[in-house]
């Protein structure tokens, strides 16, 4: 457990880091980000001062307070109004498995499963009490998709039954080698849109069957995201389905059996076009117990005006999620500190905004911190929903999550900008830099989809996220070891700050982003999807 102050502390650090780095020159030749207030902020965001930045929690109001302040130091403003706060409203809901009576049945017998260890669910609609008697229903992949000429679904209707869905997307095959994305994950192998599909479809639930493989993840992950830990949807608007949970691969295997059916069939059958769903003879009973209220959290967001008489009506916005886990149940070291995923952002949005705000381009650049990005991007999503600036005015979306604590390196991460003209301005700003674009490798966990970029993305501006290097340029080897090293910290509570952290990369990370969005404030024109890009198509629509 990484301590740093109390929260005394916190509170006079906020008006104090003004002093310890003075504002450079009013006529400083570029904005370059400096490490020293990147330091700074990283160090307070991600100690136990801040109680992890929870959703819900004090951690999270004592965050909203600190970026606001430092947004003001930071020289920016408001962007509607005289408030730097943009609600978002959402549900908290609490599974409450103790008071609970839900359980799987199968083959006329109840089956012995543990909630956490084989199982988990919540509330997908916040409500606070649910009774389930819904027949199971395997549709492979869950996934409708008339472009692919692939549909899970068929004629059958799915209204009031909880649907077994494989997460991930079907596998390319040698007839069709780029189907679904090729060995790349696309939207419809997200959890989110199978949840989404599903109410679509009038489902009453969804149980996602995990494995490693397909989830890119450890149960465990499932387990402290979606356990007995509370977790949020939008309170209004994007409401899901009565039951949303997850189930080990081997729950799964004894549930099909019990019911007479086996798994790996039913896999392998769903792999085809013409498979359709099968009944698995099984059922959801019982009472789901919830305790649910209403929670308002908050982004955070400030403006630097552009210079240009016309262009200034555009804008480019820098975001970063402010949100962690907060203070999760149990003993030992409670506080999920998260300093790189993602206090790093946060820090890195908020030494970039000092610095471009000496240095205005001719478009507006907001700097924007959303919350609730790990309880399913709700901040990012709120704001898309209801934008603080036109979407048709907002040239682009450069997003920062979980950044390079372990040095600086010869490239830099950006997958995704393909997708759009900001692909090949990132090579220029790139090159200037004296780098080179990292090597794209297939995207097997559906990275583009799991960021907040993604919910500008949906809404038709161009965006992706800057992601770190990998070819380091002290002692390779070792720094590629502490990188990799960070996967066992992952939304655990060893994701803390520390004091050792060779922050060059991050800085050169952070240096990489306000480069670019200097470039699109200052180009010519907005950056364009690229041609027959889906969610071109969307901005191509309004």
């Amino acid at each position: 457990m990484y301590k740093v102050f109390s929260s005394f502390t916190a509170s006079v650090l906020a008006t104090s880091l003004a002093l310890a780095f003075p504002a450079h020159a009013a006529n400083a030749a570029a904005p370059i980000v400096q490490e020293a207030p990147l330091r700074a902020h990283l160090a307070l965001l991600a100690s136990d001062a801040l109680e992890g930045r929870g959703t819900g929690q004090r951690g999270g109001d004592l965050t909203v307070a600190y970026l606001e302040s430092q947004a003001i130091v930071a020289g920016l403003q408001p962007v509607r109004g005289g408030s730097y706060r943009q609600s978002v409203k959402i549900a908290g809901v609490k599974v409450l498995p103790a008071e609970s009576s839900i359980h799987l049945q199968a083959g006329g017998k109840t089956l012995p499963m543990s909630y956490g260890q084989d199982w988990v669910w919540m509330a997908g609609d916040a409500k606070p009490s649910r009774t389930l008697d819904a027949e199971l229903l395997f549709v492979g992949y869950g996934i409708s998709a008339p472009e692919e000429g692939w549909d899970d679904f068929k004629d059958v209707d799915c209204a009031g039954k909880v649907l077994v869905m494989m997460v991930n997307d079907p596998a390319p095959t040698a007839a069709e080698p780029h189907r679904f994305g090729g060995k790349a994950l696309t939207y419809y192998g997200r959890w989110t849109y199978k949840f989404e599909e599903a109410k679509r479809r009038g489902a009453a639930g969804v149980l996602l069957i995990h494995t490693n493989a397909s989830a890119s993840y450890g149960w465990n992950v499932v387990q402290s995201s979606w356990g007995t830990s509370e977790r949020f949807q939008l309170a209004e608007g994007r409401i899901g389905t009565g039951m949303q949970g997850w189930i080990t691969d081997a729950a799964a295997r004894a549930l099909a059996g019990a019911g007479g059916q086996d798994l790996d069939a039913l896999r392998a059958a769903a792999e085809r076009k013409d498979f359709r769903p099968v009944a698995l003879n099984a059922k959801v009973a019982g009472e789901m117990k919830s305790a649910v209220r209403a929670v308002e959290q908050f982004n955070v967001a400030g403006l630097i005006p552009g210079t240009d008489p016309k262009l200034k009506d555009e804008v480019v916005i820098y975001s970063a999620h402010w949100d962690h886990l907060g203070v999760q149940a149990g003993s030992g070291d409670t506080i999920f500190n998260g300093a790189v995923d993602n206090a790093s952002g946060s820090a890195a949005l908020l030494a970039m905004a000092r610095e471009a705000a000496l240095k205005p381009a001719k478009r507006s650049q907001m700097f924007l911190w959303v919350a609730a990005e790990e309880q399913g991007l709700l901040g990012s999503a709120a704001y898309a929903s209801s934008p603080l600036w036109p979407l048709d005015k907002t040239a682009a979306n450069l997003n920062l999550d979980s950044l390079n604590f372990v040095g600086a390196t010869r490239d830099i991460g950006v997958d995704g900008s393909e997708r759009s003209e900001l692909g090949q301005l990132a090579r220029q700003v790139a090159r200037r830099m004296g780098m080179r674009i990292a090597k794209s490798e297939p995207d097997l966990a559906g990275g583009y989809f799991r960021s907040d970029h993604f919910s500008f993305a949906k809404a038709g501006v161009p965006a992706f996220s800057i992601e770190a290097g990998r070819d380091y340029l002290k002692n390779p080897q070792a720094s590629q070891a502490k990188a990799a090293a960070y996967e066992a910290r992952y939304h655990q509570a060893g994701d803390e700050y520390d004091p050792s952290w060779d922050l060059s990369g991050m800085t050169q990370q952070a240096q990489f982003t306000l480069n670019l969005g200097q470039a699109v404030a200052n180009g010519v024109k907005m950056p364009q999807w690229k041609a027959g890009d889906a969610f071109g198509k969307v901005r191509g629509a309004k």
